[in-house]
C-alpha cells in the first residue's frame, strides 16, 4: 500500500513555525520556499513531500486529497467551512486575533447601536457576518483580498475586520482596534480518507505534532 504523504503548507509565518513541529517528528524540509521557486519540496523522509500553496487553498487541497494533511489558520478554516476535514490538533502557532478596526476618532459605539448600518471591508465575510448579526447590526460587507486598512482611508468602508498581530499596521494607517472577535491560531488538518488508508505513516506524525503543540501551551 502506498504510504507516501503530501503536506500542504503556505509560505511565511505558518511555514516557519511548522518546521520545529516537523523536526519533532524527525522530518526536515530540504528547501527554503522563500529562496526556491519549487512548489513541491522534498524532505529528509523520502516518503514525505511538502507542497507550497496559498494559505486560503490549504483546506481545499486536503479536502480533495491532493494533500494528505496540512496546516491552516482558524480564520481560513472558518471561511472554508472545514467540510471533509479532520482537525485533530490546535498547533498553537501563528497566533493572532480577528478584530474590528476603525479610523481613529470614528464613533464606533454609536455606529453599532441596534438598527444601525455599517460598511465593513474584509476578507473574512462569514466571520464578519455572524459577528455583526449577533449584535443586531446591519452590515454591507465589501470583500477585499488585501490591504484592508486602505478601505476606511479612501472612504470605501467605515470599518474593517482583519487579523491583528502586533497592531503596528493599524497604527501606521491611523486605525484603532475597537473590538476583538476571536483568537486565531493554526490547526493541523487531515484528509479523512488518508487517515484510514495511510494511518500507519500518518498517525506517528500527528502524535508528534500533538506533543510539540502541548509543550508550547
Amino acid at each position: 500500500m502506498n504510504q507516501s504523504l503530501t503536506l500542504a503548507l503556505s509560505k511565511g509565518r505558518i511555514f516557519d513555525e511548522t518546521l520545529p513541529l516537523l523536526e519533532a517528528a524527525g522530518i526536515t524540509v530540504s528547501d527554503d520556499p522563500e529562496k526556491s521557486r519549487k512548489l513541491i519540496l522534498p524532505t529528509s523522509d523520502a516518503a514525505i513531500r511538502v507542497v507550497i500553496v496559498r494559505a486560503s487553498d490549504v483546506p481545499t487541497y486536503v479536502q480533495y486529497g491532493a494533500a494528505d494533511f496540512g496546516v491552516a489558520g482558524k480564520d481560513v478554516l472558518l471561511e472554508h467551512g472545514g467540510e471533509g476535514l479532520y482537525q485533530p490538533v490546535d498547533l498553537a502557532i501563528a497566533k493572532c486575533r480577528m478584530s474590528v478596526a476603525v479610523p481613529a476618532g470614528f464613533d464606533y459605539a454609536s455606529a453599532v447601536r441596534q438598527g444601525a448600518r455599517l460598511r465593513v471591508a474584509t476578507k473574512y465575510v462569514n466571520v464578519a457576518r455572524e459577528h455583526f448579526a449577533a449584535k443586531g447590526v446591519h452590515v454591507d460587507l465589501i470583500k477585499l483580498y488585501g490591504s484592508m486598512e486602505l478601505g476606511p482611508l479612501v472612504g470605501l468602508s467605515d470599518a474593517i475586520v482583519d487579523l491583528v498581530s502586533t497592531g503596528s499596521t493599524l497604527r501606521a494607517n491611523h486605525l484603532v482596534e475597537v473590538e476583538q472577535i476571536m483568537d486565531i491560531s493554526s490547526r493541523l488538518v487531515v484528509n479523512r480518507a488518508a487517515l484510514k488508508t495511510k494511518r500507519e505513516k500518518l498517525q506517528p506524525i500527528i502524535e508528534a505534532f500533538e506533543r510539540a503543540a502541548q509543550s508550547k501551551k
